[in-house]
């Protein structure tokens, strides 16, 4: 699909359905557009606090229908099933001003996934949405009739295939000259055998992760590249993101067999697998540059700056070094040849989806053609798509919708979280603050990444500790000094990150080394060897959180597909609740020195030990999760 300018005014609804049609094969298909205007709640003087409200409540034993209560005043509702706007009267009634009674349509029952979603707004602005999945037509209460499929219930582990174990001895390879390459930059013998391994141990199983993101696996350079004057160090492509050869297999991580087995044991214990893709550039020395010199964007600006990492100014042409430069996607020949290239992945491997690198650096012609082809070539198959831009909300949304991506990584919330917890000037109230207005964007039912960290950011633990200093140069750390954790409530604000992804909306993603707390500086310090055993009291008090919260969130109904509703924000406290078919979950944040008493009234009618008033005390730097009763 194309395009769409809508140019809309105050005057307009704030709910606006349109027909759309996208022409395939000569086939119209019919494509409902959902536009939430945005504008009058923009106008001073509006509360938007006073927008509605909804949650869900069961309504009948049969399954086949639920009851939408709605608080602060309706004057639209949108019900949808499967994108289609279902009839008032037909499907869902108007019992009063603050309850509507919604039944799955018939032709759900010939599905065994579908859902139902709803829309309100009034004068104050547009409220939460909500999501309710369906097996044959009946409401899924009990997580167990979820799938792996379901992309509401992922929980990313995200490993870099070098760091992570050894699984096979013999395609152990190194540049191995410390004069050329720092052994922190070099390989150290990771590959596909050694994620299997684990697998197959059950690691990934008992710690309660359902997908695993593996770092790039394409074939990269056997020589070093790029520089850095301190420590005076070449690089090896021991991370992945240099890729020669795009659709073959590093030799140093595996084989074609050894990829299929990982894939295979991973869809045996009910577990995804995303591969993450580099669609922006390549290596120079790649023979597709050999043959195609011209494929690659300007290396020099129009007013004769070297093109290199001008990340906001030159966004879809900048190039990341000298050795890999960006491909002209916006070319129609190229976009077609390597979104092919990026298909092959999925057509000749059982993958679940990818994570793609670089997005934004990317024109958005190539996201819907890929996800395009992809539709085409593997109908019916779940693929999850996420990827990664630093920027704005406008700029990250604008990959996130049909056709396109299924979300990217909230970074965000992330860095607000940081600056929360670790900087003096930070609140609870600005973290809230962000939830609100990202959810605002994305939905209260999104599928954005929600990160412990990453790869290209120091360890959050160490920021937490100050054993990183925001205002120092955080790669050069990492070679200058043995990064620690010097200050153990360190692990207790890593547990409260933990806590917060796990019960926000979104996709919670663990960093590998999080789960226990690993230090480290900036890149390549943040990418450490894993570790498996040996931890400190403090690291295995983390990593039994961890497990904790995985098993909490792949059982919980309202953390997987519950409705977001602040509760309490302030410098130091922070408490939300998910909910569910009159099931809920109230999360509690302390970020504080001093225990903390909290309390907080519920809405829509829930109860906590038969009442809606809810009182606890937190220890310091602590959360707390309490479930209500069915």
């Amino acid at each position: 699909m194309d395009t769409l300018t809508i140019i809309t005014s105050a005057e307009a609804p704030y709910l606006v359905m349109y027909e759309c049609y996208d022409t395939v094969d000569g086939v119209d298909k019919f494509c409902p557009l959902l536009v939430k205007n945005a504008i009058p709640a923009k106008l001073e003087g509006v509360d938007k606090s006073q927008a509605p409200k909804m949650s869900t409540l069961p309504a009948s034993s049969s399954g086949k229908d639920f009851f939408i209560k709605i608080e602060g005043g309706m004057q639209q509702l949108v019900v949808l099933w499967e994108g289609r706007i279902l009839e008032r009267g037909r499907h869902f009634d108007l019992l009063s001003d603050s309850l509507v009674r919604v039944r799955a349509p018939r032709a759900a029952r010939k599905m065994e996934r579908s859902h139902i979603q709803a829309f309100t707004a009034n004068a104050f602005g547009v409220g939460n949405d909500i999501l309710v999945p369906l097996e044959y037509g009946k409401v899924i209460r009990d997580p167990a009739q979820l799938k792996r499929t379901d992309k509401h219930t992922q929980i990313l582990y995200s490993l870099l295939i070098d760091r992570f174990v050894n699984g096979n001895n013999d395609n152990d390879w190194s540049i191995g000259d410390p004069s050329l390459v720092h052994p922190k930059v070099d390989y150290w013998g990771g590959d596909l055998a050694g994620v299997t391994a684990k697998i197959k141990d059950g690691y990934f199983s008992e710690l309660g992760v359902n997908t695993i993101w593996l770092s790039p696996i394409t074939q990269n350079p056997y020589d070093a590249w790029g520089y850095v004057p301190d420590p005076g160090t070449k690089f090896s492509g021991y991370h992945g993101y240099w890729p020669i050869f795009a659709t073959r297999i590093d030799t140093r991580f595996g084989t074609d067999e050894e990829l299929n087995e990982l894939l295979a044991e991973a869809h045996s214990v009910n577990m995804n697998v995303i591969l993450d893709y580099v669609s922006n550039h390549m290596h120079i020395e790649s023979p597709t540059l050999k043959a195609h010199p011209d494929w690659t964007t300007p290396s020099y600006t129009p007013d004769g700056r070297k093109n290199r990492e001008l990340w906001d100014e030159f966004r879809l042409t900048t190039w990341f070094d000298d050795h890999i430069p960006s491909l002209d996607l916006e070319r129609e020949e190229i976009c077609s040849q390597l979104s092919d290239t990026a298909l092959f992945w999925m057509q000749n491997y059982d993958f679940d989806g990818y994570r793609h690198d670089a997005t934004k650096h990317i024109p958005e012609g190539y996201w819907r053609l890929l996800t395009r082809k992809l539709l085409d070539s593997l109908p019916g198959k779940s693929l999850y798509q996420i990827g990664e831009t630093y920027g704005s909300l406008s700029l990250i949304s604008l990959y996130v919708k049909p056709g396109m991506l299924d979300g990217q990584f909230d970074f965000n919330v992330y860095d607000t979280y940081i600056w929360a917890t670790t900087r003096t000037e930070g609140s609870f109230e600005g973290l809230a603050g962000c939830i609100e207005a990202n959810l605002g964007v994305y939905g209260h039912h999104n599928l954005m990444g929600y990160i412990s960290g990453n790869h290209d950011r120091p360890r959050y633990i160490s920021l937490a500790s100050g054993d990183v200093k925001h205002d120092e140069d955080q790669k050069l750390a990492g070679w200058k000094r043995d990064i620690v954790v010097s200050d153990t409530m360190a692990y207790r604000k890593l547990a409260m990150l933990h806590a917060l992804n796990f019960t926000l909306p979104g996709v919670p993603c663990i960093y590998y080394g999080d789960e226990y707390g690993q230090p480290g500086a900036n890149d390549p310090d943040n990418r450490r060897w894993m570790e498996f055993e040996g931890y400190s009291s403090h690291e295995q008090q983390v990593a039994d959180e961890v497990k904790e919260l995985t098993h909490l969130r792949r059982s919980s109904m309202p953390l997987m597909y519950g409705d977001y509703f602040q509760l309490q924000a302030e410098n130091d406290i922070f408490a939300y609740m998910r909910s569910y078919m009159g099931e809920a979950v109230i999360t509690f944040l302390n970020k504080s020195a001093e225990s903390r008493e909290i309390s907080v009234t519920l809405p829509f009618g829930l109860a906590y030990n038969g009442s809606s008033a809810v009182n606890v005390t937190l220890e310091p730097y602590s959360y707390l999760i309490i479930k209500t009763n069915k």
